[in-house]
């Protein structure tokens, strides 16, 4: 990063609600706990293609190149949850650069970094929003995932800026496959009814029919009345 000063990268915010109100020791052991969190779900990243950056109530987690990574890692942290961890997650697309002085990927600014904390703060307890930057990432790198993705709604954050959001929708992504499905058959028979109706302008209906059924003849007694009831359904002519 330090020959590119600004890249683009998946940031994912991790968001402990109410930390500030809380008494110094619930603080800590909700650091370690986030801590514990953090370890475990980046451990199937590579080391250089991600850094962890402590914010003052959670952690942000830079993924270059690994928009898919950055999904499951945000909702891996998600199941914290249920642990007693108040967290909620923000993910966002973005440019990120060093802060100025520093050597290390410990100190990264950007914009990428601030949506993906308002996107956080806009998120409930338990609950993942994802930018439309990082919708659209996803979206060339993993299509089939970016089918999951439903909109949230649109927030405006304390600048007055607006953010289009989206969240999780495992239902979405089925949907989409069916449909996906049902095109490619309905254009498969699309295709064999164009050759059949080839033939039939060819050879004529009766020959088509006499042919096939002579093909057919030794595998059922209703080959002839099946076959001729199929051309005239669809109709060819």
């Amino acid at each position: 990063m330090a020959a590119h000063p600004s890249v683009h990268a998946a940031v994912v915010f991790l968001k402990m609600q109410e930390f500030a109100r809380r008494p110094v020791t619930e603080q800590a052991r909700l650091r370690a706990q986030l801590e514990a969190v953090v370890a475990v779900t980046t451990a199937d990243l590579d080391a250089e293609d991600r850094i962890v950056l402590e914010a003052s109530d959670g952690a942000a987690i830079v993924v270059l190149g690994d928009p898919q990574g950055a999904l499951r890692l945000a909702e891996s942290a998600m199941s914290a949850a249920t642990a007693g961890l108040p967290l909620s997650v923000g993910i966002n697309h973005g440019a990120v650069r060093l802060a100025a002085g520093s050597k290390s990927g410990e100190a990264l600014v950007g914009d990428g970094i601030a949506v993906a904390a308002s996107v956080a703060e806009f998120a409930s307890p338990s609950r993942l929003l994802i930018s439309r930057s990082f919708r659209d990432a996803l979206a060339h790198r993993a299509p089939r995932l970016e089918a999951s993705l439903i909109a949230a709604g649109t927030f405006t954050d304390a600048g007055l800026r607006t953010h289009e959001l989206y969240r999780r929708n495992g239902r979405a992504a089925r949907a989409r496959a069916s449909r996906y499905r049902a095109l490619s058959a309905a254009a498969a028979f699309a295709l064999l009814a164009a050759g059949v109706g080839v033939r039939i302008a060819g050879e004529g209906q009766e020959r088509f029919v006499d042919d096939m059924v002579a093909k057919y003849r030794d595998t059922a007694e209703q080959s002839e009345s099946y076959l001729r009831a199929l051309v005239e359904k669809v109709k060819f002519q």
